[in-house]
């Protein structure tokens, strides 16, 4: 159950030489769960939070950075669920370009209401 999207790399996301600045791949990565849940899972996420009222705080997140990404550059982003438990979701996430690894992370989000 692997989503995908493809996101460019754009001058908000890098430092002064161009390069992506790490912490941006977390808001790349809060995009693509986003994403997931809008159009992977077919639950719009904003009403997810705002509706349903049902937060999903990150409780521990893990990041390999093997790669720089560089402005101009489009990098697949991929989510897959590793562990659904009854309060807390295991993900699985990883930025490629072509077959190059750039980032892969676990992040383990809980369920609030």
């Amino acid at each position: 159950m692997r989503f995908e999207r493809l996101y460019p790399i754009r001058f908000s996301h890098c430092d002064p030489a161009g390069i992506v600045f790490f912490p941006q791949y977390l808001v790349l990565f809060n995009h693509l769960l986003e994403d997931w849940f809008t159009h992977g899972l077919g639950i719009a996420y904003a009403d997810f939070l705002g509706k349903r009222r049902i937060g999903t705080p990150t409780v521990r997140l893990e990041c390999d950075f093997r790669a720089i990404s560089r402005m101009g550059e489009d990098v697949t982003f991929s989510i897959t669920p590793e562990r659904v438990g009854g309060k807390s979701l295991t993900l699985a996430i990883e930025a490629r370009h072509g077959d190059e690894l750039r980032v892969r992370a676990r992040q383990v989000l809980v369920f609030t209401s």
